[in-house]
């Protein structure tokens, strides 16, 4: 297969970041809200950056309570943010065989930022799309990325571990592949929604890019 670039989700995908996420939302939301949030119940948010989540839920203090999540965020991803195991050993074999990296997330540019320096991951990546206040826009980001790229998008692959990945993979028209591999995520139900593959673990994505995935060569 003559893939020219891989597009990853952050959350989940690269990165065991989701209970980050969670706890830091927890935080925030505590210190300006009386309602008290499960992680399904914040997962269910998720779509707008947490810019936006905060805006809906606390539209007269979204600014103290963004600040409060960001603080949290930074503090919780020193304690518990990590690689998935593996995840390493699969970006440089991509970028070995000649494949351009980069990540299309519905982070905040600012979470995103921490996560990529408390996961060390900014090295392998040359551009980085985040998301928007406003909503989900994973598939402009992708085609943004298609863009700087100038690579077509059928050699092209995003790498995402929610239904919401795989269905904006196919909207922008690349190569939808299911993560499985969180405790978070369901290999049925990504399965069900036709990306080329679902990998329930790091491991078998490793197995697949050296089984289907020839150098580049220019």
């Amino acid at each position: 297969m003559k893939l020219a670039g891989v597009i990853f989700d952050l959350d989940g995908t690269l990165g065991d970041t989701l209970p980050v996420c969670f706890a830091a939302f927890r935080r925030a939301l505590r210190k300006f809200s009386d309602r008290r949030y499960t992680d399904d119940e914040i997962a269910a948010l998720f779509g707008p950056s947490e810019e936006g989540i905060i805006q809906q839920l606390v539209p007269d203090h979204w600014q103290a309570c963004l600040d409060t999540y960001l603080a949290a965020y930074e503090e919780e991803s020193a304690r518990r943010a990590r690689l998935f195991p593996g995840i390493e050993t699969a970006l440089r074999l991509l970028s070995e065989r000649g494949v351009v990296l980069a990540i299309a997330t519905g982070k905040g540019a600012h979470s995103a930022a921490i996560s990529l320096r408390h996961l060390n991951l900014a090295k392998h990546f040359d551009v980085v799309e985040t998301g928007s206040p406003e909503g989900g826009v994973k598939p402009g980001s992708i085609r943004k990325i298609l863009g700087k790229w100038g690579a077509p998008p059928h050699e092209v692959a995003y790498v995402g571990d929610a239904p919401s990945d795989i269905e904006a993979a196919v909207e922008a028209g690349v190569i939808p592949l299911a993560a499985a591999w969180a405790t978070t995520s369901s290999a049925e139900g990504l399965g069900a929604l036709g990306p080329l593959e679902t990998f329930r673990s790091v491991g078998s994505f490793i197995a697949w890019i050296d089984a289907n995935v020839g150098p580049n060569r220019s």
